[in-house]
């Protein structure tokens, strides 16, 4: 599991659980655990906000001057995401 033997993980887990102790470990999981579901979410929000434009204007038959900037939209969802997942951190960043 990507290059990582069974002594490092041991290691790593024997210095979360020094650093955060046994009460943190779980609810920093169970935040980070939702964050990686909501960017999951924007990503897939995204992908069918790209696939329902494409479907509406039929980007095959566009010239270059009917084209959208679809750069707008995209950048908002992932603006979005990242307010969420420093919404979700911020607990953990602040007991560090």
């Amino acid at each position: 599991m990507f290059g990582i033997g069974g002594g490092e993980i041991f290691l790593i887990i024997v210095i979360a659980l020094m650093l955060f102790g046994s009460d943190k470990i779980p609810d920093i999981a169970r935040t980070l655990g939702k964050g990686m579901a909501q960017l999951k979410n924007a990503t897939n929000d995204i992908k069918s906000e790209i696939q329902k434009s494409a479907e509406i204007n039929e980007l095959k038959d566009l010239n270059p001057m009917n084209q959208i900037d679809f750069t707008a939209d995209i950048n908002k969802e992932i603006d979005k995401a990242k307010e969420d997942i420093e919404d979700m951190t911020g607990p953990i960043k602040r007991q560090m």
